[in-house]
């Protein structure tokens, strides 16, 4: 019997499309900037956050996970497309400003979405947080496959007045501005919460995309900031950070006690990650860098997926992935078929989320050319860098924190990988230069 019900569970996570009454709903959760050690058990030792340990501790926690990039609109592009940012215009852009140029940029469905594909697989697809991907109508995340969308457009919000630095309202339940009393974090909860509390005929797809804990530095006590992006980024605090990730681990904490009074959560898959690696108040851990550069601190990120019965609790695994890789793992979860003429560049995770799959090496590539001028490319346990001083090659394996540099005494390997990179390159889009 044990062995039946094993056979059942590992076939269920790998082809779910056998079990067409047994697809799950699925909630993607992203914070925002949020560090590799920013969580407790991945490391923090001033402030707790033990919601957020208790969901990583029941399913499997990735210690190898990146974001397809160091900043926030290209890793959103490559979540929605399942592919490299430069595969994409707007992933080009690094990232959208609050400016007339950058506003006639923006995701299309031009390129097929995961929540399109989703859609047409007969989920319902919901947004709610932050968009970043165009703030034209034409750009709207309704036009890109979500049918409800509950959040704001641009790259940081006010989290009490709800205004983008401008003075601008950006907070859109669908393409309808709505002022409402609360801070943000809480409200975007608040409406996840509604959402999950309705009947639900159609499996689901959640994206919950948190903007904690992204500047403006500020808890449920503040008042609005001033109409200055430089304030923005300027002040707040260690106790304020800290406060803010309270808040982003209570709204996680409320989310996972609904789905247990609700009996949704044995048929819901959750997977936690960020958009990029953190910064000034954020802890990467042991590793070198930040937000916006391509050392590892920019783009090592925490990652865990809960399913209970199917993946094992408390489980971990060194098994190297990206943020593509998500995407082709909903699919999957969804019986969604990708649009061959968008091959994705991502793997499907299922075997690895199972226990049933031994890590395999991978490739990945990153760019980043308008604010820095950095690239890079993963192949196994190496990583050549390059940024607007010198080529490096660093085995992560050995030296994560990429303090010694080996390209002199492994120039073989070195050539090797910058003509990979190279390669790579000639297949994507090429670079926009920064204009504002």
């Amino acid at each position: 019997m044990f062995c039946r019900s094993l056979l059942l569970s590992i076939l269920l996570i790998i082809c779910p499309e056998l079990f067409p009454q047994g697809r799950p709903n699925i909630i993607y959760i992203m914070a925002d900037d949020l560090g590799y050690a920013d969580l407790s058990c991945y490391g923090r030792k001033d402030y707790q956050t033990p919601n957020l340990d208790k969901l990583a501790a029941a399913g499997m926690r990735f210690n190898q996970a990146y974001s397809g990039s160091s900043l926030c609109t290209p890793t959103r592009t490559s979540f929605m497309t399942g592919r490299y940012p430069a595969r994409t215009p707007v992933g080009l852009i690094e990232p959208l400003a609050w400016t007339t140029k950058d506003s006639a940029i923006g995701l299309t469905p031009d390129y097929p979405s995961l929540p399109t594909l989703l859609k047409n697989s007969g989920y319902h697809t919901y947004l709610v947080g932050k968009w970043h991907l165009g703030f034209k109508p034409a750009f709207s995340p309704r036009q890109n496959g979500f049918e409800e969308f509950y959040g704001f457009h641009g790259g940081g919000v006010d989290y009490i007045s709800h205004t983008d630095p401008r003075g601008n309202l950006d907070l859109y339940e669908n393409e309808n501005p709505v002022d409402k009393n609360g801070y943000m974090t809480e409200l975007l909860m608040n409406r996840a919460i509604e959402i999950i509390k309705r009947p639900h005929p159609q499996p689901f797809f959640l994206a919950l995309m948190l903007n904690a804990p992204h500047w403006p530095w500020q808890t449920t006590v503040h008042k609005p900031y001033p109409l200055d992006e430089k304030e923005w980024r300027n002040e707040g605090s260690k106790e304020i950070f800290a406060s803010m990730m309270k808040s982003l681990d209570e709204a996680i904490g409320k989310l996972l006690d609904l789905l247990d009074q609700q009996k949704l959560s044995d048929n819901t898959v959750i997977i936690f990650t960020s958009d990029n690696g953190g910064e000034r108040f954020s802890n990467m851990g042991i590793y070198s860098g930040g937000k916006g550069h391509l050392k590892e601190g920019g783009i090592r990120v925490p990652a865990f997926v809960r399913w209970p019965g199917r993946i094992p609790p408390n489980s971990s695994t060194d098994q190297p992935v990206i943020t593509m890789d998500w995407t082709a793992t909903i699919l999957s979860l969804a019986s969604a078929n990708p649009d061959p003429a968008f091959p994705l560049d991502g793997i499907n995770l299922l075997p690895v989320l199972a226990g049933i799959k031994k890590i395999v090496p991978r490739t990945f590539y990153w760019r980043m050319f308008q604010r820095v001028k950095e690239s890079a490319i993963r192949d196994g346990d190496w990583k050549y860098f390059k940024d607007e001083k010198a080529e490096y090659l660093f085995n992560l394996a050995n030296d994560p924190s990429e303090k010694n540099d080996l390209s002199e005494k492994e120039k073989d390997r070195f050539a090797a990988l910058k003509q990979k990179y190279i390669a790579w390159e000639k297949i994507v889009l090429a670079p926009v230069p920064l204009q504002r």
